[in-house]
């Protein structure tokens, strides 16, 4: 299995070093400050007072890595459609796309049935191009629950991993679907393969929409967050309300509120990634986390007040500070 990697960040970095690991043939497209640290030291992945450094080719030439059977796609969400070309550049006639990103992805409505088949949202897929250059016959979905950061370019830090999940969203695709899985797992990274990978989205999507602009707004970590009555009655609020678009499309949750929360709180004084873009001054990862469910709810004509309203401040915060 050979396998490229776009998006040399806190998780593809993360998910590039398992691969490397395993004695997967792992290459990585990048550029600038990022593609001189690969091509100087390597990429190098810390943890704890652990340090591992892999040689991986890099490369700023689509080209030259264009084929591979898997692209992972580590990049942040909201920087997908702009990368659209190298993608295209990228993908060979086989190639299968592996997303590791936070958010609702651009081909989650494909083939899903109900009132939202085949939707297609402007606040991750402006105009459907993702959609139609990379359909779901073409993906194996991610989902991420790890907490890492980039140190430095090429430097990633392991903070703590919880699982890695890949899912065939249109069941053609089997044999890769558990290729990868246990290669991540021969790395170290405890990676399965999931039977509704959508769901999966979904539920990580239910804590992060909330987790990720309310952490942006108030500078606080997740603790401190659900420590304050005022903020962790807001969390809830947007988890009722997500909660029932879920039920009106056909994802209900399962779990209750108070037993996901206890989950969270597990997770300690964790920074969130979009706090972390926040203080880098790094455009806020907002459309896929939370616009969405914005632009959902008004297709669907539901009610999401509070949804809005931290989509609103959010959206102005980054827009105040230049974020754009």
């Amino acid at each position: 299995m050979r396998v490229t990697l776009l998006g040399a960040g806190a998780v593809g970095g993360w998910l590039a070093a398992g691969l490397a690991r395993a004695g997967v043939e792992v290459s990585i497209l990048a550029r600038g400050a990022t593609l001189a640290a690969l091509r100087g030291r390597g990429l190098v992945f810390r943890h704890g007072e652990a340090e591992e450094v892999f040689r991986l080719p890099a490369s700023d030439d689509p080209a030259a890595l264009a084929g591979a059977d898997i692209l992972l796609l580590g990049l942040k969400s909201h920087d997908l459609p702009a990368a659209l070309p190298l993608v295209r550049r990228l993908i060979g006639r086989e190639t299968l796309v592996a997303p590791a990103q936070n958010g609702l992805p651009w081909w989650f409505f494909q083939g899903f049935g109900g009132p939202a088949e085949g939707a297609i949202l402007d606040s991750v897929d402006p105009g459907g191009a993702l959609a139609r250059a990379i359909p779901a016959e073409r993906v194996l979905g991610g989902v991420a629950h790890v907490g890492s950061r980039v140190e430095a370019p090429g430097v990633i830090r392991l903070i703590q991993q919880d699982r890695m999940l890949f899912g065939d969203p249109s069941g053609r695709h089997p044999g890769p679907l558990a290729a990868l899985v246990a290669a991540l797992a021969r790395g170290g990274i405890p990676a399965s393969a999931a039977p509704d990978i959508r769901m999966e989205i979904w539920l990580k999507l239910w804590g992060n929409s909330n987790m990720n602009p309310l952490s942006a707004l108030s500078r606080a970590d997740m603790l401190a967050m659900l420590d304050d009555p005022g903020v962790a009655g807001l969390i809830e609020a947007m988890m009722r309300e997500m909660a029932a678009i879920g039920e009106r499309i056909g994802l209900p949750i399962a779990q209750d509120i108070p037993t996901r929360l206890q989950v969270t709180r597990r997770l300690g004084a964790f920074r969130t990634s979009m706090l972390q873009d926040l203080e880098a001054r790094r455009p806020l990862e907002l459309g896929p986390v939370l616009g969405c469910l914005v632009e959902l709810t008004q297709r669907l004509e539901m009610p999401a007040p509070t949804l809005a309203g931290v989509h609103g401040l959010t959206r102005l915060l980054g827009r105040n500070l230049g974020l754009d």
